[in-house]
């Protein structure tokens, strides 16, 4: 219950709507336990002793408190559905701005699978929990407790009789409710399987179909999906099974009841109209345990999920502002510098990622990172906007460790181009200034140019403001590359992060865009991450990473005659260089 209590700060803006249905609720269920009373008194006093006109007042008193109960009960069920769904929106938009703070170490341990269901079924078990909190199951537990204390104060003897029913029917409750929660923990955990399985095919569809695979996808999926299915069936037939005992205790009690109750009438000990309101609140006690049973699995339901809920909303961020960072100053100058910088992955710490790294960027300097596939390059730049921090030494720009600087402001001076380009729906427009959302028509169309951009964009049906479908999937990855440069340009950035951005364009095209780029980055810095040698030839610096070490730097010149590692990179894609290596 520490998970749900943990969550209680989202209903406090609601508390007024929730107290008040908290206090129609207490009326209906005084108006539903007034019932039995009346029923007792219309058969003692009016039916039995012959009275019609005590029939018809209490028929009328019956009726109009049916009326009053079902309007209080109307608006107990009004508030109690804004509230559930007041808190079950802001916890999607708590659940979304938290996943927004994460740095790249969370969202590696966190997968989106994960993730989509904690925003969606997991959250949506919250609202159930609030509605039935605010409804049914506190309708229930009221009815309950006023029931057996109107069953004493209708008869003790009787009470009494009925006392070690209503033990047991609470401990087979209490059973079963012990039982739910890893029974739902594991429910959950597979579906978090099967959304994982499904997000993957979804997004990575024509892939399968590419490589001919939608028969292991298929077989994947129907996998997951059995074992979902099986652990659905696993918790209905438990939770089946209370049903029918608790019915037979009701039955029970109601013999027993009757017994007991008849052979007190024999000795004018009780009325007939004694036995039949205390079978009510008999019925009324031991049905609202039954409620309180098959809403068990919401409960159930509802803790595995606020548990969930509360491992996303106290992951803290692996990448923080320290505490009174100060801000990079607008006129900071972009010179880059790494000092014995190390890496490795917080889940594997015997996986050495980055290893003493020495490295100095200077301002108006392009810098290439050239090495083999898994070397370290995309690990290298992503450490400069801090999507991950090292492990060892640090990193300075213009003298100042960037874990004492703010990482807004940081971010602010840095354009980042990913090695996987990312497209949101909308225009073209609004692709190339997501970054800066202020710029002009004329400033989108220069970075659009120098991206080399424009024209293809000219030729698209409705220039700029063309749709981009989801991912992008009416672009080519060449021209998607292109749109993605051109939004980091925007920004007008002092360091430039181009992350194997150009793998998709030929190589005509990438003179193009890098001649324009010496123009635009005058006196900025600026990282590119290649894999082919025609992408650095005109770099101020060129760093071989092989293995996570820094093999050699240098200009291509100096590398062909001193790094054997360039060389080879070299000769494998252009021939032999100038010295025969």
């Amino acid at each position: 219950m520490r998970h749900v209590l943990k969550l209680l700060p989202f209903v406090k803006p609601y508390w007024q709507k929730s107290v008040l249905s908290l206090v129609l609720l207490v009326i209906v269920v005084v108006l539903d336990l007034a019932i039995p009373r009346l029923v007792q008194h219309i058969i003692d006093q009016g039916i039995l002793a012959g009275d019609m006109e005590e029939v018809w007042h209490t028929f009328l008193l019956m009726l109009a408190i049916s009326v009053a109960s079902t309007l209080f009960a109307i608006g107990n069920n009004n508030f109690s559905v804004q509230v559930g769904e007041g808190v079950a929106r802001d916890l999607r938009e708590a659940l979304f701005l938290k996943v927004q703070s994460f740095s790249y170490g969370n969202l590696d341990r966190l997968k989106t699978g994960q993730l989509m269901v904690r925003l969606s079924s997991d959250s949506g078990a919250m609202l159930r929990v609030v509605q039935v909190s605010l409804r049914i199951g506190t309708r229930a537990t009221l009815l309950m407790v006023g029931s057996i204390a109107l069953m004493f104060i209708t008869d003790r003897h009787l009470a009494l009789v009925v006392v070690p029913l209503l033990l047991l029917t609470s401990g087979i409750i209490v059973y079963f409710i012990t039982r739910m929660r890893p029974l739902f923990l594991t429910m959950q955990q597979k579906l978090d399987r099967l959304n994982t399985i499904l997000q993957e095919n979804i997004s990575g569809v024509r892939v399968v179909k590419a490589f001919v695979r939608a028969d292991h996808e298929a077989a994947r999926f129907e996998s997951a999906n059995e074992d979902f299915t099986e652990r659905n069936i696993r918790v209905v037939e438990f939770l089946s099974t209370m049903g029918p005992a608790l019915s037979a205790c009701i039955n029970v009690g109601i013999v027993v009841v009757i017994w007991a109750g008849g052979v007190q009438a024999m000795h004018g000990e009780v009325t007939i109209g004694q036995i039949v309101a205390f079978v009510n609140y008999l019925q009324t006690a031991i049905g609202p345990l039954m409620i309180m049973t098959m809403l068990a699995n919401v409960w159930a339901a509802g803790i595995v999920s606020a548990e969930r809920l509360n491992e996303v909303l106290d992951t803290v961020p692996q990448v923080q502002d320290a505490p009174g960072a100060p801000p990079l100053p607008a006129s900071a100058r972009p010179r880059v510098v790494f000092e014995k910088v190390g890496f490795h992955y917080h889940d594997s710490n015997e996986t050495i990622v980055l290893e003493d790294i020495d490295l100095v960027a200077e301002p108006g300097q392009t810098v290439a990172i050239l090495g083999a596939t898994g070397a370290g390059k995309s690990t290298l730049v992503n450490l400069i906007p801090r999507f991950y921090d090292p492990t060892a030494g640090r990193i300075l720009i213009d003298g100042q460790d960037l874990r004492q600087i703010q990482q807004d402001s940081l971010l602010d001076h840095i354009g980042v181009v990913p090695q996987e380009t990312v497209l949101f729906s909308g225009t073209v427009r609004d692709n190339i200034r997501y970054g800066r959302p202020t710029a002009g028509d004329e400033e989108v169309v220069a970075a659009a140019r120098a991206a080399q951009a424009h024209d293809f964009v000219l030729e698209l049906p409705q220039g700029y403001d063309t749709r981009v479908e989801e991912r992008g999937v009416n672009l080519s990855g060449g021209q998607k590359q292109r749109l993605a440069i051109a939004r980091a340009l925007l920004t007008r950035p002092a360091i430039l992060i181009l992350d194997d951005s150009t793998s998709a364009v030929d190589v005509e095209t990438e003179t193009k865009i890098q001649e324009a780029l010496e123009a635009w980055m005058e006196g900025r810095t600026c990282f590119v991450v290649a894999q082919r040698i025609s992408t650095v030839l005109k770099a101020d610096k060129i760093v071989v990473i092989d293995k996570g070490r820094l093999a050699a730097e240098g200009t291509h010149r100096e590398l062909l005659q001193s790094s054997p590692i360039y060389q080879e990179i070299y000769a494998s894609q252009l021939g032999p260089g100038p010295n025969g290596g």
